[in-house]
């Protein structure tokens, strides 16, 4: 590729789900849009659909982890909505693993997982699409794995975070209620991982945006997300502060296919006590 940064956008940037609607927004629009060919398109995404397939292979080596898929509350015929920011929307994503565990484990169940994250997305702009594209599915389960949007800091004097910590809440709190009163599906919360500063700092791109990251904000999250009474998948405690670097990738924000395949164990691991 002569742009090294396509397979960086193939991987989080799909605008399928927010322009689907509009006339001629297909694989190969998308592809051109890259700036390649459907050919090359597919060959790009199917290299980190393997990847994501193969992290599931090597968690179904361990006959515990297997057993636990066996026995995840998902009934057949369900569908699982994951709604996030880029580290679910990520083409080898912890939930793009699950959909692979659940499918080479039990593909007699038919479990439909459908993939809702939406990169740089903060909960307000969710917030705002939560009803007429998530809730209008029907899901039978919602699992939320959002905030790291929220604490992006932007500019010379990074001094706030795009979405307040309350504000952050508020989003958060509306989306489960709208969800208890809309649908019957059963809510999952995931906290946002932590981050390794030194690296995201020093990333060029982050660079050129200004963007920051700070651990004690997404913390502060996390502490909120913890205080809820449905099932919490608690990341931060397994990447930990600062994040293990083996986890987060060469831009400190983004979970590495170790990360996200530590997401999707822990995802398992809690919901098989």
């Amino acid at each position: 590729m002569q742009n090294p940064m396509i397979e960086n956008w193939v991987q989080f940037t799909h605008l399928e789900k927010l322009y689907g609607y509009l006339p001629g927004m297909d694989e190969a629009l998308v592809a051109r849009l890259f700036g390649l060919d459907l050919e090359g398109y597919r060959e790009v995404k199917g290299r980190f659909d393997a990847n994501a397939r193969e992290a599931a292979q090597e968690l179904l080596e361990a006959p515990a982890l297997a057993e636990r898929v066996d026995r995840l509350p998902f009934r057949a015929g369900d569908m699982v909505v994951g709604i996030g920011d880029s580290l679910t929307d990520d083409l080898q994503s912890w939930l793009e693993i699950l959909r692979h565990l659940l499918e080479l484990r039990r593909p007699q169940d038919g479990v439909r997982i459908v993939n809702a994250g939406l990169s740089a997305h903060t909960t307000a702009m969710v917030l705002r699409r939560f009803v007429p594209t998530t809730l209008a599915q029907r899901p039978d389960w919602i699992i939320c794995f959002l905030g790291g949007g929220d604490a992006t800091r932007v500019g010379p004097e990074p001094n706030k975070t795009r979405v307040s910590l309350e504000e952050t809440a508020r989003n958060l709190e509306a989306m489960r209620r709208m969800a208890s009163t809309l649908t019957d599906a059963r809510w999952v919360w995931i906290t946002p991982p932590t981050f390794d500063e030194e690296r995201a700092v020093a990333y060029p791109p982050f660079q050129m945006g200004q963007s920051h990251w700070r651990n004690d904000d997404v913390l502060a999250i996390g502490d909120f997300i913890r205080e809820q009474r449905e099932p919490v998948v608690d990341i931060q405690t397994v990447f930990g502060t600062p994040a293990d670097p083996e986890l987060q990738g060469p831009d400190g924000v983004h979970p590495s296919l170790a990360g996200q395949e530590a997401i999707a164990r822990a995802f398992v691991e809690r919901l098989t006590p």
